[in-house]
């Protein structure tokens, strides 16, 4: 398989979806045996269904806490928390709201979709909580409720979470996609940002994609097994 040498880049952006953490076993939201063919998100995932009964959709995202728990970071992860260190500047942009780049070691990631590891607090921010229940649904200051900081359905996605993620896809010169199929809005519009701007664009997917002719490069190949061999750190 082709490797790259990372010191011939100035500025790295690597994009990851849900595949990248699927490969650890979590568990997608679509497809065949996802979250919603389980649950309806009517129920769980959106605003409204927090203002009708906010214990119940806390209930149901300890759950995908205590899930992810149980998974844990692969190769692939490892691969780009190693990279981060030995390069200057590397940035990951993410999809996923597990924290599996974080608890590999990664330090510079985009979080698009929020964190099971935070709540919001409409009076007091954000609040970091970490573990298989929530200390509490509660704010300690004012009593009002905590809402898990997601990005569920019909939300707009976080406006500096975007704009950190649209500045570092103007600035790199290498960006590499992993484990997303790219066809969702804004994200299928990513490697035509990196691109116009410049970038070397790689794609990394066990399946070809709808975006993969956006491409210079397409690897077909689960992230645990290409990016340790793509980096040469094998």
């Amino acid at each position: 398989m082709q490797t790259i040498n990372p010191d011939e880049y100035q500025y790295i952006v690597l994009f990851t979806g849900a595949g990248m953490s699927a490969e650890s076993g979590v568990p997608t939201y679509r497809g065949r045996g996802g979250i919603w063919s389980e649950y309806r998100w009517e129920e769980c995932a959106c605003q409204e269904a927090f203002d009708r009964d906010p214990q119940k959709v806390l209930e149901f995202h300890e759950l995908r806490r205590q899930a992810v728990l149980e998974c844990q970071p692969h190769d692939g992860h490892f691969a780009i928390a190693e990279l981060g260190k030995r390069h200057p500047k590397v940035v990951i942009v993410t999809q996923n709201i597990d924290g599996m780049h974080q608890r590999a070691g990664s330090e510079n990631v985009v979080e698009l979709h929020g964190s099971l590891w935070r709540l919001r607090c409409p009076m007091h921010g954000i609040i970091e909580d970490i573990g298989e229940k929530y200390k509490s649904y509660k704010c300690e200051h004012c009593g009002n409720w905590l809402r898990p900081d997601i990005v569920w359905f019909r939300d707009m996605l976080d406006e500096y979470n975007m704009n950190q993620a649209i500045f570092a896809l103007r600035k790199c010169d290498l960006f590499i996609s992993i484990g997303t199929s790219g066809v969702v809005y804004p994200a299928a519009g990513f490697p035509k940002i990196a691109k116009e701007f410049g970038a070397k664009c790689i794609e990394i997917n066990p399946e070809q994609t709808e975006m993969s002719f956006m491409y210079d490069i397409t690897i077909q190949s689960a992230a645990g097994k290409a990016l340790p061999r793509l980096f040469h750190l094998t």
